[in-house]
C-alpha cells in the first residue's frame, strides 16, 4: 500500500520543513475512531475502521484498541449517541485516552436497477469523516467523498464500493489532521504504562461509581480510565498512568474513595490486583 505521505503536495512538505514541523518532528496524536458503518443501507461492517487503523499505523499515529471501543458500545448504546456532536465526541475520546477522534457515516447502497439485460448492478457509497480534538472540542479536519462500483453481488459490490471511498475520504483526512495538529503544536497528551487494574470486593453499585470517579479524579498520575468489565462483584480497569505501579498503588491506599479502603494483594509491571472493604470493616 502507498505511503500517505507520499500523496501529500511537495510543497506541503517543503514548507513543514521550513518552518521546522515535518511531520516527523513532532509527536503524533493518538486516534480513536468511532464511524457507523452501514453496507446495503442496514448491515454493520467495518470496512472503514480497518482501512483507518492501517493507514494511521502506516503514519506512526497510535490508534486507541478498537476492539475494547467496539466491545463497551455494544454494551452501552448511549456511548454511540454520546459521539453525536463534536463536545459528546470530544468527551467520549478523552475517557479513551484520544487525543483526536474520527467521528462519521459511511453507506453503501445498491442502485434499484440492474445496468441493461445483465446481472450486474451499480453500487454507491458515501463516507463522511470529521477529526475532532478532545481536548476542546475543534474538528480539525472533515471530509466527504462518494464512489461507484459495478458489481455482480451486494455483499462484495457495497464493500468494494465503501473501500473505494474510504480511501479517498482517509487519503485526504489523515494528512489534513496531522498537519493541523502540527500546526497548532500538537500538546500531545502525556503517555504513560498501561496497568491492568482488578479489584475485588465491588459488591454494590455505589462501590463501583466510587472507584471509577476517583482513579479519573487522579489526572496528574493517570492520563486515562477504562472501565474494561464489571462481574461478579470484580471490576477491571485499564488505566494509564505516568508513574510507577507500585507508586500508584501506595497513592491509593493513601487516598481511597469515599466510604471505602484497598487491600493491595499484587503488584507487577503493567498490573494491579486489589480487594476495596467498606472503611468501618476490619482487615
Amino acid at each position: 500500500m502507498k505511503s500517505i505521505r507520499r500523496m501529500i503536495p511537495v510543497f506541503h512538505i517543503a514548507i513543514s520543513l521550513l518552518a521546522g514541523t515535518a511531520f516527523a518532528a513532532s509527536p503524533k496524536p493518538k486516534v480513536m475512531l468511532l464511524v457507523d458503518e452501514k453496507s446495503l443501507g442496514t448491515i454493520a461492517t467495518s470496512e472503514i475502521e480497518a482501512l483507518a487503523i492501517g493507514l494511521l499505523i502506516e503514519e506512526g499515529v497510535p490508534v486507541v484498541d478498537q476492539d475494547m471501543v467496539r466491545a463497551n458500545i455494544k454494551k452501552d448504546q448511549k456511548l454511540l449517541k454520546m459521539a453525536g456532536d463534536a463536545r459528546g465526541a470530544a468527551a467520549l475520546g478523552l475517557q479513551y485516552g484520544a487525543d483526536v477522534i474520527v467521528i462519521g457515516e459511511a453507506v453503501a447502497k445498491p442502485s434499484a436497477r440492474r445496468i441493461a439485460e445483465s446481472n450486474l448492478r451499480t453500487y454507491e457509497a458515501v463516507v463522511t469523516l470529521r477529526a475532532v480534538r478532545t481536548d476542546n472540542s475543534e474538528t480539525i479536519a472533515s471530509v466527504s467523498e462518494t464512489a461507484s462500483k459495478v458489481g455482480l453481488e451486494d455483499v462484495s459490490g457495497s464493500s468494494q464500493a465503501l473501500k473505494a471511498a474510504g480511501q479517498q475520504a482517509l487519503t485526504v483526512l489523515i494528512p489534513k489532521m496531522i498537519e493541523a495538529w502540527e500546526g497548532s503544536g500538537g500538546a500531545a497528551s502525556r503517555r504513560g504504562q498501561v496497568i491492568n487494574m482488578t479489584i475485588g470486593g465491588v459488591d454494590k453499585a455505589w462501590k463501583l461509581k466510587e472507584i471509577r470517579e476517583k482513579l479519573r479524579s487522579m489526572d496528574d498520575a493517570i492520563v486515562s480510565v477504562l472501565q474494561k468489565s464489571y462481574t461478579a462483584g470484580v471490576a477491571i480497569f485499564e488505566v494509564e498512568s505516568v508513574i510507577p505501579s507500585e507508586e500508584l498503588s501506595e497513592r491509593m491506599l493513601l487516598d481511597a474513595p469515599a466510604g471505602l479502603k484497598y487491600q493491595v494483594l499484587e503488584v507487577g509491571r503493567g498490573k494491579m490486583e486489589l480487594r476495596v472493604v467498606e472503611a468501618n470493616e476490619g482487615g
